[in-house]
């Protein structure tokens, strides 16, 4: 039975990270709301930004597409990251142009040490420990100069709550901006 409702967390865990992978906002342009080739050009930039192999729990990208054109948004800890995600999207058929807007977040061994101590503290409370299934985590934590931002989905409201107070109780967090969406708002 446990093992059962283990794997329908995860089957619903997997099921909100599939719908809101990498946190991604879509954004119709001004024209139909159901244009064929901007829905494509979501799904496509969806998958290009999936495939990207060294992104962590601790990079979170976002992207709006207008038309033709995708702003690329979010932050990453590494500035490659921010060049790979520009260079995959941009060949994707039908991107005339790419916005490239990725904050590259400051290199700081007092920001590595806090997002060591986050991960733990919020993957590690029993609570929380489903959302660690998977490749791709769907709690994301973005540490800037101390100040901590959790972007991605959850199931429900307990599991935000529960993740803002966690990432709260690590010592040398200066602010928590709990940005987590429930899955169905």
């Amino acid at each position: 039975m446990i093992r059962k409702r283990q794997a329908l967390a995860a089957g619903q865990t997997f099921a909100a990270v599939c719908l809101v992978l990498l946190a991604c906002t879509f954004t119709f342009g001004q024209g139909q709301p159901g244009n064929v080739a901007q829905a494509r050009i979501q799904k496509e930039v969806i998958h290009e930004l999936n495939m990207l192999p060294d992104l962590t729990v601790f990079d979170n990208l976002e992207f709006q597409v207008n038309g033709d054109r995708v702003t690329l948004m979010g932050s990453v800890t590494q500035p490659v990251h921010k060049s790979e995600a520009e260079n995959v999207v941009k060949h994707i058929e039908g991107v005339s142009r790419v916005d490239n807007k990725i904050n590259v977040l400051p290199l700081s061994p007092m920001d590595d040490q806090l997002r060591r101590a986050l991960y733990r503290s919020i993957y590690g409370f029993p609570v929380l420990e489903k959302y660690a299934m998977g490749v791709h985590k769907p709690i994301r934590i973005i540490v800037n100069n101390g100040n901590v931002t959790l972007e991605g989905v959850v199931d429900n409201q307990a599991d935000k709550d529960a993740a803002g107070i966690r990432a709260r109780t690590v010592p040398n967090v200066f602010n928590v901006t709990n940005n987590l969406r429930v899955t169905g708002s």
